[in-house]
């Protein structure tokens, strides 16, 4: 049976989309450090948005010489803002197209 946009919910799709990025982004991160040691790849595929708000945003904010474990949660810190982000926009662009397309 399909769902109907309607009945999702925009912030709740987008923090679950969220959290899910989150999680997929720890397992690559740790499976490339204990693993492959490093160029696992798709790694940066699968951590693009957590590398965009390290670099873009994180980066002017605190020097690079900060210790491991607070530069992990700010880049998945980072993955769960641009995915929540990016996953509202997109749902709201497609409700509205569904909406004015509606007869």
């Amino acid at each position: 049976m399909p769902v109907k946009m309607n009945s999702l919910s925009i912030k709740r799709v987008a923090l679950y989309a969220g959290l899910i990025a989150v999680v997929v982004g720890a397992v690559a991160f740790a499976l490339n450090w204990l693993l492959w040691g490093g160029n696992m790849p798709g790694y940066g595929a699968l951590l693009c948005p957590g590398n965009f708000m390290l670099v873009y945003v994180w980066h002017p904010l605190f020097t690079e010489e900060i210790d491991f474990w607070p530069k992990l949660v700010l880049q998945l810190s980072g993955q769960f803002i641009v995915v929540v982000a990016f996953t509202a926009l997109l749902m709201c662009l497609i409700k509205r197209l569904l909406s004015a397309y509606r007869p």
